[in-house]
C-alpha cells in the first residue's frame, strides 16, 4: 500500500455510532489491571482536561483523557490540522555517565553509542529469554547523557531492568517520571503552532526548530524553564513532544491551544491516538507486542543489531513456525477487535487479530494479527470471525496510512 495509502480513498467515512460500538478501542486502552482508587494517578493537566469535558479512563494507574467531544472529530482534526495529546504518564528514564552509550549497547538490542548528540533512536529492551519487555525512544541530549522514554505500563519494569543492567558501568539510572511533564502536538499544523510561541518569544530553542529533522531533539526553554523539544510522535503524522516540569505544562498546554485553535487545533485523547496509530501501523505494547513476542515476529527485526553482544541476543530468533504480523482489511464497517480469530475458508484457525478499528481516515475497517507464516506465503482466503460470523480480509502491506 505504501505511498499509495496516502492517496485518501473517496469512500464514505464513519459516522460517531459506527466508532462507538459496543467495542470501542477504549477496551484496547484500558489498562488490564487496572490500580486501586487509592493508587490513582493523575497528570499535572488533569484540571485542564476535567474543565475541557474530557472522559476518562484508566491506564497503567494513571487517569487520563480518552476523548473531549468524539473520537471521530480528534482523529479527523490529527490528520487535517493538530491534535494536543497530555501523555505525561509516559515513563522517562536519565541514563548519565561516561559508559552511558557502551551500557545502552549492551541492555537493548539496538546500537545507541554511535547515534549523535541531537538524535532519537527507537529501540527494545529485551528478556533475557529474546522477549520483548517494551519498546522505548532514547534521545542522546549529550556525549555521555541519554533519555530513555518508556510505557507507561512498563515503567517499573524498564527502570529495574535497566538499573540491574547497569552494574558494573560508570553509570547512573535514574527514573525522573514523577519530575516530568509530556505534551504531543500532532499534525500537518503543528510546526506552525510552535513557530508561533517561537515568535511570541515563550518558546526558545537553542536552534532554529527549521533544524530540527525527524527524529531529532532540540534543548531549549518555554517561559525561562527547561525544555526538551522532540521531532517524534505515534499518529503517522509530523510532529512535537515538548518534555519539561510539571508545574510548567499548564502553561504550555495552554500556550499550544490558543496557538492552535485558528489553525483547528483541538486536545485529542487515547482513543483517536489509538485509531491513528493502528492506520500508521505502529504497535502497541499488549497487543502487538509482549514478553512472549520476539522482535522479527512483530516486523521490528531491523531495530535488532545482531552485530554485538547485548540482553537477550542468544533468544531473540522466533522459534520456526511462530506466527508473524500482518496487516488485514476487510470490507463492510464491521471491525475486526483484538482477540477475534483469523480462519481460512475451510474455518481452520490460523492466528488472531491484536488491534482492528473502522479506520476514520480509510473509511473501511483495518487490523494488524499474527497467523501463521504458511498463510502468508501460499496466500490462501481468510477470513476474521467476528462473533461468529466470518468477513473476509485481505493480507495488506503496512501501514495501512502514510502521510504525503
Amino acid at each position: 500500500m505504501s505511498d499509495a495509502a496516502s492517496n485518501l480513498p473517496a469512500a464514505p467515512g464513519p459516522t460517531d455510532a459506527d466508532l462507538v460500538d459496543a467495542e470501542l478501542a477504549d477496551a484496547d486502552l484500558v489498562d488490564a489491571d487496572p490500580a486501586d482508587a487509592d493508587d490513582e494517578r493523575f497528570s499535572p493537566l488533569h484540571e485542564i482536561h476535567v474543565a475541557a469535558g474530557a472522559s476518562f479512563t484508566d491506564f497503567a494507574g494513571w487517569q487520563m483523557p480518552v476523548r473531549y467531544s468524539s473520537d471521530l472529530a480528534e482523529h479527523h482534526a490529527v490528520r487535517t490540522a493538530a491534535g494536543l495529546f497530555d501523555l505525561s504518564h509516559m515513563a522517562e528514564i536519565a541514563v548519565v555517565g561516561p559508559d552511558a552509550g557502551v551500557f545502552l549497547d549492551q541492555a537493548l538490542a539496538g546500537t545507541l553509542s554511535t547515534i549523535a548528540v541531537g538524535r532519537a533512536k527507537y529501540s527494545l529492551l529485551l528478556a533475557d529469554d529474546g522477549g520483548i519487555v517494551d519498546d522505548l525512544v532514547v534521545y542522546r541530549l549529550d556525549e555521555h547523557d541519554y533519555l530513555v522514554v518508556a510505557n507507561a505500563g512498563n515503567r517499573e519494569a524498564a527502570f529495574g531492568a535497566l538499573a540491574t543492567r547497569a552494574s558494573g558501568f560508570d553509570v547512573t539510572v535514574d527514573d525522573e517520571s514523577d519530575d516530568t511533564a509530556l505534551v504531543a502536538i500532532q499534525g500537518p499544523e503543528a510546526e506552525g503552532v510552535l513557530d508561533a510561541l517561537i515568535s511570541g518569544d515563550r518558546l526558545q530553542p537553542d536552534a532554529p526548530l527549521s533544524t530540527l529533522r525527524y527524529y531529532r531533539v532540540l534543548q531549549g526553554t518555554f517561559d525561562d524553564a527547561p525544555v526538551l523539544i522532540a521531532r517524534t510522535g505515534y499518529t503517522g503524522e509530523d510532529g512535537f513532544e515538548l518534555y519539561l516540569a510539571p508545574e510548567s505544562a499548564a502553561d504550555l498546554w495552554t500556550a499550544l491551544a490558543e496557538a492552535g485553535a485558528p489553525r483547528g487545533v483541538v486536545p485529542a485523547g487515547l482513543a483517536s491516538r489509538d485509531t491513528l496509530r493502528l492506520e500508521a501501523g505502529m504497535p502497541l505494547y499488549g497487543h502487538e507486542l509482549g514478553r512472549d513476542v520476539r522482535p522479527a515476529q512483530a516486523g521490528l527485526g531491523r531495530v535488532v543489531d545482531t552485530s554485538k553482544d547485548f540482553v537477550g541476543r542468544s533468544g531473540v530468533d522466533p522459534a520456526p513456525g511462530a506466527r508473524v504480523l500482518v496487516g488485514l482489511t476487510l470490507p463492510g464497517r464491521r471491525a475486526a477487535r483484538a482477540g477475534y480469530p483469523v480462519v481460512t475458508d475451510d474455518g481452520t484457525v490460523v492466528g488472531e487479530i491484536t488491534s482492528g478499528a473502522l479506520s476514520p481516515t480509510l473509511g473501511h475497517p483495518v487490523a494488524m494479527a499474527f497467523v501463521d507464516p504458511d498463510v502468508v506465503d501460499r496466500g490462501p482466503a481468510l477470513a476474521v470471525d467476528v462473533r461468529g460470523t466470518p468477513i473476509p480480509a485481505t493480507v495488506v502491506p503496512l501501514p495501512f496510512y502514510k502521510r504525503s
